[in-house]
C-alpha cells in the first residue's frame, strides 16, 4: 500500500479524533489535488443540528470553495468510513476521480458494501476505490466510540 495514502488516511483519521472530542460520531475527511490537502473536515451534524453536515459533504464544500469550481476534477477524497448514499451522491455530482476509505460500512455504506453509487453504470461518472487503508485504526475509533455511548445510555 502506497505510504502516501496512509499519509493522507492518517489526517482523515486526526480530523475523527476532532468529532469524537466533540461526541459526534469519529468519521473524518480529507481532499488532495497534486499530493496537496485542500480541505479537510469531520463529521459536525450534532454541532450543527443538520444531519447533512457528514465530513465528507463538509469537506466537498469547502474544497468547491476553495478550487472555485464544481467540480473537483482529479481529486481523491480520503475518509475513515466507507461513504452513505447521500455522501457517495455528492462524490459523483463533484466528479471526485478517486475515493480510498478505510473501513466499510455493512450497514449504510454505498460505495460497496451495501450500494456502490460511486461505480453504477448508469450513472455519467465513476469514481476508483481503494479501501482499507488504515482499517483497523478507524475501526478501532468507532467500535470504542460506540461502545461508549452504549455503556453511557445504559447508566
Amino acid at each position: 500500500m502506497e505510504e502516501r495514502h496512509k499519509y493522507f488516511m492518517q489526517i482523515a483519521l486526526n480530523e475523527a479524533k476532532k468529532a469524537e472530542q466533540k461526541g459526534e460520531i469519529p468519521i473524518g475527511a480529507v481532499i488532495v489535488l497534486n499530493d496537496n490537502v485542500i480541505s479537510k473536515n469531520h463529521n459536525r451534524v450534532e454541532e450543527l443540528s443538520n444531519s447533512t453536515a457528514h465530513a465528507e459533504l463538509l469537506t466537498i464544500q469547502e474544497a468547491i470553495k476553495i478550487i472555485g469550481y464544481k467540480h473537483l476534477l482529479d481529486t481523491t477524497l480520503y475518509v475513515t468510513l466507507e461513504p452513505c448514499s447521500m455522501c457517495a451522491g455528492a462524490i459523483v455530482l463533484a466528479r471526485i476521480k478517486s475515493l480510498v476509505f478505510a473501513a466499510p460500512d455493512p450497514k449504510s455504506g454505498a460505495c460497496s458494501s451495501v450500494l456502490n453509487i460511486v461505480q453504477n453504470p448508469k450513472l455519467n461518472h465513476r469514481v476508483e476505490i481503494l479501501s482499507g487503508v488504515l482499517e483497523n485504526e478507524s475501526s478501532l475509533l468507532l467500535k470504542t466510540f460506540f461502545k461508549q455511548l452504549r455503556s453511557k445510555d445504559n447508566e
